[in-house]
């Protein structure tokens, strides 16, 4: 578990800095040619570390569901949204509304059991709890 949670803690480091590194570099260069830099870089990197850590097989591709494979596109619109965010409400709104949406997104994911995630009763002590965490992100966005 707590392996899970230091990725977790590291994963929320990289994408606040990665959104505002991201709206800088698109002032400066532009929206889809930070995009482009962005996905490009990342692909560099994980060619390399797949080359010298894993083999080099994608024939399990084809036992995919085909809308699994839509994560490079989603990665495209969010590098977008996230930079468009930034550079229109600030880094702090931005995330905190990233991350509401997230948690309920996710909480009715959870739910229905969607995409083959466990389902996960919405209790009343997980309602407080979800509601704890949204009503504390709003609090902190508040002037």
């Amino acid at each position: 578990m707590l392996y899970g949670m230091i990725f977790s803690v590291l994963a929320g480091v990289m994408v606040s800095l990665q959104g505002i590194f991201n709206a800088r570099l698109s002032d400066k260069i532009g929206f889809w040619h930070t995009n482009t830099f962005v996905h490009g870089s990342g692909f560099v990197v994980a060619f390399i570390i797949m080359l010298l850590f894993e083999n080099l097989n994608f024939s399990p591709l084809k036992e995919v569901q085909p809308y699994y494979l839509l994560g490079g596109v989603m990665g495209v619109i969010i590098i977008f949204s996230v930079i468009n965010g930034i550079s229109s409400i600030g880094a702090s709104y931005t995330i905190t509304l990233m991350i509401v949406t997230q948690i309920v997104l996710t909480a009715g994911i959870n739910y229905f059991g969607y995409f083959g995630e466990p389902v996960i009763i919405l209790s009343l002590r997980k309602a407080v709890g979800l509601a704890l965490m949204l009503s504390g992100l709003v609090l902190y966005q508040l002037k």
